[in-house]
């Protein structure tokens, strides 16, 4: 079928040039791009720092779908997948997610912690955003991660006090607010 290929260098248009000699008499041409010096296609370090602390409370499934949904590639370009994330894992030796034994988990997300302190997400997200506790939040569009031990530090127990009362301004809706979608049962 192939009678030879033969691959050359097109410095003009930074390109590999393969030709295919066929059998038939026929040639075929694909033009590759040549790698430039200093270029990688390797996942910056932002990405692996996100997958790192992500790990603290997520599965690679999970993982795979903040990064998409952050609109990030992996080092070739591609959408993250729940393998694209283990191998990245094992390759920087970070340690799989796994659920804590006893069920009291090291690290929470935005929703665990709130309930803990037994306060609105939305009021735990905002003392977050103002600095008030201590949280990370590893991709823009994504989850925040709490320390369970930041959540027994006084700067919580005093946000959890001023939200329980604070009955100016509660962080759910109103008292007397109507839902727009009527029960129907």
């Amino acid at each position: 079928m192939i009678h030879e290929v033969v691959a050359d260098i097109d410095d003009t248009t930074s390109e590999i040039v393969i030709v295919v000699h066929w059998s038939g008499g026929v040639h075929s041409e694909i033009r590759l791009p040549k790698r430039r010096r200093g270029q990688r296609s390797s996942t910056s370090a932002d990405i692996i720092a996100a997958v790192r602390e992500l790990a603290l409370i997520a599965s690679d499934d999970l993982i795979a779908g903040l990064l998409n949904r952050n609109g990030l590639k992996t080092g070739y370009g591609n959408r993250w997948t729940r393998e694209r994330v283990t191998s990245l894992r094992s390759h920087h030796r970070i340690p799989v997610f796994q659920a804590a034994v006893d069920g009291v988990e090291p690290w929470l997300n935005l929703s665990d912690a709130a309930r803990i302190l037994n306060i609105a997400s939305k009021t735990l997200r905002r003392a977050a955003e103002a600095g008030e506790i201590k949280a990370s939040r590893p991709l823009p569009d994504g989850v925040w991660i709490f320390a369970r031990a930041a959540l027994a530090t006084d700067a919580a127990k005093s946000i959890a006090e001023r939200a329980r009362n604070n009955v100016r301004r509660p962080a759910g809706p109103a008292r007397g607010q109507q839902s727009l979608f009527p029960s129907t049962t």
